[in-house]
């Protein structure tokens, strides 16, 4: 009796076989891949690392808008020159006033110079990588870090429009305007507050107060496993001090105010993250 015919049509033989199954199963992986990448980017991972673009979005506006509304504050000259006139008064009752000692010491080791001023415009590049650093390895320290540096721009705002303050360069007779006379980036530092930045916001010093939140995010995140290793961060902020007052930026005041702004924004950063854990808490689950 003959056999039907096989309707079936052609099989495949085993390397054939072989090679659908391997692609079919790279088209999987490939397929999960680019699905685990835009969970990611868009709902965030777990361990509390929130989504990639949501952040990029979130600091992309805060670099937008951050200097433009901190360069249009406290531009009233007189005033800006009669606050720093009583700024220079409490620092001689406190005996404190050691910024022309400290600019001159500068001018006279003149090796320094182009360090120094390197030091405060580039400083940025140092923060940008303790962002980016801390959102790839501690997501919990980023969260935290990215909400105190946040409530520090939104603080220090109100304080530039209420209280100009012209920095030592231009309020203190004798002072050298190291960064203006060599700033790599052409006449930024010139008087005035031409090239998008505010030239009467000495108080508090933001090059200080970001340094500082910069070290206090690194430590952070090391203290846990590297008690030691998490001391080095910092000597940023402390570098950035002798920075700005060897530059004439900056009056010690100014940077005794960028403490108690970092350390305001941390509290008010620790609060927001109480107030958000328990929203997060209190929210019905998903269906």
């Amino acid at each position: 009796m003959s056999r039907p015919p096989d309707r079936r049509g052609p099989r495949d033989s085993p390397a054939e076989g072989q090679v659908r199954v391997r692609g079919e199963v790279d088209g999987g992986r490939s397929s999960r891949l680019i699905e685990r990448v835009r969970s990611s980017a868009l709902v965030g991972r777990g361990r509390g690392r929130p989504a990639a673009f949501v952040e990029v979005a979130l600091l992309l506006l805060w670099f937008l808008l951050f200097p433009r509304a901190h360069a249009a504050a406290g531009q009233d000259l007189d005033a800006a020159t009669a606050n720093a006139e009583a700024l220079q008064s409490v620092e001689r009752s406190l005996h404190v006033t050691i910024e022309r000692a400290a600019n001159q010491w500068l001018t006279e080791h003149p090796v320094l110079i182009l360090p120094a001023v390197y030091y405060y415009r580039l400083y940025y590049a140092v923060i940008a990588g303790a962002l980016l650093w801390l959102f790839i390895r501690h997501a919990d320290i980023y969260v935290k870090a990215r909400r105190t540096l946040l409530v520090m721009s939104a603080i220090v705002l109100p304080i530039v429009w209420a209280l100009p303050m012209s920095p030592p360069r231009f309020a203190m007779p004798g002072i050298v305007d190291i960064v203006a006379e060599h700033d790599i980036f052409g006449s930024l530092a010139s008087r005035g507050a031409g090239g998008g930045q505010n030239s009467y916001s000495a108080m508090p010093s933001l090059h200080v107060g970001w340094s500082a939140w910069c070290a206090y995010a690194v430590w952070s995140a090391l203290r846990a496993d590297h008690p030691r290793l998490a001391l080095v961060p910092w000597l940023f902020p402390l570098v950035m001090v002798a920075d700005v007052l060897t530059t004439g930026n900056h009056y010690v005041l100014d940077i005794a105010g960028s403490g108690v702004l970092l350390a305001v924004s941390i509290a008010a950063a620790a609060l927001w993250g109480r107030i958000a854990e328990r929203a997060k808490l209190a929210a019905p689950p998903l269906a």
